[in-house]
């Protein structure tokens, strides 16, 4: 039987900040409240990336410029992976790096080849302010890599050069959201 309820059950979808938007470009802000609002905030987040059909989620790609995120993502071995972080740091990038899809939820519909180590290692706290330490391998390291990444106002083209960068964002620019006045 399930003692706690289903993150992100109680929580409200909010809208996606897409690509141009200035809170994906800029370093997010460090958590200082722990009360009641950061608790909402992790689980609307949760309620938005389940929405979305989405692995990962940080709180500027909800227009919240805070260093939050939130994670249901597998790894290469199908083992799930379910938590947050707050004040998240990457601690360790390293094993191979492999170049691989990688897509997101404020560029919708869009991917590109991304390189990416293979093992990452991220630190931070929980919404109550104890420590929590993740460690990921294959596609969750790729998942912590990117979120952490998002909280650092990058998006994953900017890890892009030449013409994969090129033609995703030729592709951001023509697709249907991002042709906003």
């Amino acid at each position: 039987m399930r003692n706690r309820p289903i993150p992100g059950s109680s929580g409200a979808v909010r809208a996606m900040s897409l690509l141009g938007s200035p809170v994906l470009h800029a370093p997010c802000e460090t958590v200082t409240d722990f009360g009641p609002s950061l608790a909402r905030l992790v689980e609307d987040m949760f309620a938005t990336m389940y929405a979305a059909n989405g692995v990962g989620l940080a709180a500027n790609q909800i227009g919240v410029g805070l260093r939050v995120f939130v994670y249901d993502c597998p790894d290469d071995e199908d083992v799930r992976h379910l938590g947050h972080v707050v004040n998240p740091r990457l601690v360790e990038a390293d094993g191979v790096a492999v170049r691989g899809p990688e897509g997101c939820l404020s560029l919708p519909g869009l991917e590109a080849g991304t390189e990416r180590y293979d093992r990452a290692v991220v630190e931070g706290v929980d919404v109550r302010g104890e420590p929590v330490r993740v460690e990921g391998t294959g596609f969750f390291a790729r998942c912590l890599q990117h979120e952490c990444d998002h909280l650092d106002g990058l998006v994953y083209p900017d890890r892009l050069g030449g013409w994969r960068r090129a033609r995703v964002l030729r592709r951001a620019r023509r697709a249907p959201w991002g042709r906003r006045s």
